[in-house]
């Protein structure tokens, strides 16, 4: 948007005069829309996450030393693309909260947020157009998941200095914290503050640990007709939440994290170690003494679609 300058100079025609005023009135009215169209972006930022995204970024350019100009681009990318997502996932998902809050389509309307989230996407091309390297548009456009987007455009910024793949390892900690979401939403005190109680059972989701139960206790189909339901009650929620302790579930879950966290740690150590990035560990780490990671359990959820872009 061109900034608008009302200052005329005293040689300048009425015809100069009147499309300066013109051109300035379009501006001022470009800018209201535009103000307009962001409220449900501008909402839900003014109500922040804990950065988890910005933090794995810094942790990983320990490594990478990509150029602070560069570097500042890539995260407001990534964290305007995650924003904008969140607007798009709670409509598909019908969500009342967000950290706590009403979600911004209960707020703003189906319509605008979508619109929103969207001009956001364009947003964050047009942010990262900013950076001089013609390979950064094909990776945003290629790659899906925004850690692995996020590590893929640190690599190319930072060009022949980096010579290590480290997608890999941040993909080892993208699956850790997806499982870990998904078995916090049915098991966590603090995220039912915050999203609701057991909100991926409201929202009839198929997630990691409804998967585990159902496959683990195939003649019962009363998981599943729960799901269907899209149960509010709390009492309905509950009941669901024991079925799937019965089928050992939620032992399950912190298995595969402890297995996901030891091989994350085990390549951590192998690229030469990072304080940084073993502090975002810790504090992901689900700890549970009575269980051990199992190495030969053949993960549910990590399809190859996992390892791909």
């Amino acid at each position: 948007m061109a900034a608008f300058n009302p200052s005329i100079t005293s040689g300048s025609s009425s015809v100069s005069d009147s499309e300066s005023t013109a051109s300035g009135k379009r501006s001022l009215k470009c800018f209201f829309i535009l103000v307009a169209l962001l409220e449900p972006y501008t909402y839900i930022c003014s109500n922040p996450g804990k950065e988890m995204r910005t933090e794995l970024i810094a942790a990983f350019n320990v490594w990478i030393n990509v150029p602070p100009e560069d570097l500042a681009i890539i995260t407001k990318v990534v964290k305007m693309l995650h924003t904008a997502s969140l607007l798009v996932d709670d409509i598909e998902d019908d969500s009342v909260l967000r950290r706590g809050e009403p979600v911004a389509h209960k707020i703003f309307g189906i319509p605008a947020t979508i619109n929103c989230a969207n001009y956001v996407y364009f947003m964050a091309l047009d942010e990262l157009s900013k950076i001089p390297n013609p390979k950064m548009l094909s990776i945003f456009i290629e790659t899906g998941g925004l850690l692995r987007l996020a590590v893929k455009l640190m690599q190319a910024a930072a060009g022949d200095t980096c010579q290590e793949d480290y997608v890999p390892m941040v993909e080892l900690i993208g699956i850790h914290f997806q499982i870990r979401d998904d078995y916090l939403n049915l098991e966590s005190t603090q995220y039912s503050n915050n999203k609701g109680f057991c909100e991926d059972l409201t929202e009839g989701k198929f997630s990691f640990p409804i998967i585990h139960s159902i496959r683990a206790d195939t003649k019962s189909r009363k998981l599943l007709n729960i799901l269907k339901q899209k149960p509010t009650e709390p009492e309905l929620k509950v009941y669901a939440v024991n079925l799937m302790k019965a089928t050992k579930t939620f032992e399950y879950c912190r298995k595969r994290m402890a297995f996901y966290e030891e091989r994350a740690r085990k390549e951590l150590q192998r690229l030469g170690g990072n304080p940084r990035l073993e502090k975002i560990i810790d504090l992901l780490s689900v700890p549970d003494p009575a269980v051990n990671a199992d190495k030969d359990m053949v993960p549910i959820f990590a399809s190859s679609s996992e390892t791909q872009k």
